[in-house]
């Protein structure tokens, strides 16, 4: 995974190693890692844990988000039911975290931090591939952190909301489209109309500092907040603080973000420094 969290104020989602390893052998219990790409997962992974690709298995087809119906069948081939006890890590786990608890999922943790923490706490990984029971899973229709394209089209220019970029500056002036450096051909770099710039590493200072960045920027807690980046994953980070640490009651995240935003040939992009 990338920079670590700050120090939370409510550790309710955060597991240690230990709390994994402890818990591994328990049959209500799911070790899911979530990455761009398999390649560290191939090499070594907690026991019995199963891979998500953030691209692959989350974002199928044109980089769009996987649709409800195939989030089932991705949750069911990784046998996880509604009480499934579900622990993510890796690059993405906090895009893990997010994307279950919008739809509901009670039970739902992270281990926060790089996915190496795991051998530096004296555990192994292993080269097995897990092969869970399926389950049988069913979604809630209520879905208040998850905001869809039409959502973010509905809410550009609505006062009571601030759609919030977590991206690179360069991302957000449209300089680049991934975060790489890349281009995506068809794709266009730039910003969703009206947003503000709060870069990801907001979730690297304390809550007092974040409180007063987003004071600043005019990301309150009386405002309908929205945040994206490119796949869902920085911005997912920073949903985390905005509502678990620090209690904004309206905070979603733009799953489809400027990897499908950006490939959409008729939504609005603002790219250049913002006026005023």
């Amino acid at each position: 995974m990338g920079t670590q969290i700050f120090d939370p104020v409510d550790t309710e989602a955060l597991v240690s190693p230990g709390w994994i390893a402890a818990h591994l052998d328990e049959p209500d219990v799911r070790v899911v890692e979530v990455d761009v790409s398999p390649a560290s997962f191939d090499a070594g992974h907690i026991p019995g844990a199963v891979f998500w690709n953030a691209y692959g298995d989350l974002r199928p087809v044109d980089y769009r988000p996987l649709p409800s119906s195939e989030l089932v069948g991705l949750l069911e081939r990784s046998g996880i039911g509604p009480d499934t006890t579900v622990v993510f890590y890796g690059y993405g786990a906090y895009l893990g975290y997010w994307l279950l608890r919008s739809y509901g999922h009670a039970r739902v943790f992270l281990m926060d931090g790089p996915r190496e923490q795991w051998v530096d706490a004296g555990h192994a990984w292993t080269t097995e591939l897990a092969a869970p029971a399926p389950a049988r899973y069913v979604i809630g229709a209520d879905r208040p952190d998850l905001a869809t394209q039409a959502d973010v089209l509905d809410l550009i220019g609505d006062p009571d909301a601030m759609l919030v970029d977590v991206r690179s500056r360069e991302e957000f002036t449209g300089e680049r489209f991934w975060p790489s450096g890349g281009m995506q051909e068809g794709g266009r770099a730039g910003r969703i109309p009206g947003a503000v710039w709060l870069a990801v590493d907001v979730a690297q200072q304390s809550p007092d500092e974040v409180r007063e960045l987003c004071e600043a920027a005019a990301v309150g807690p009386d405002r309908h907040v929205v945040v994206y980046c490119t796949i869902g994953n920085r911005a997912s980070q920073v949903w985390y603080v905005l509502k678990h640490l620090l209690g904004y009651p309206r905070v979603s995240v733009y799953y489809g973000s400027w990897a499908e935003w950006g490939t959409t040939s008729e939504a609005p992009v603002e790219n250049g420094a913002p006026q005023g």
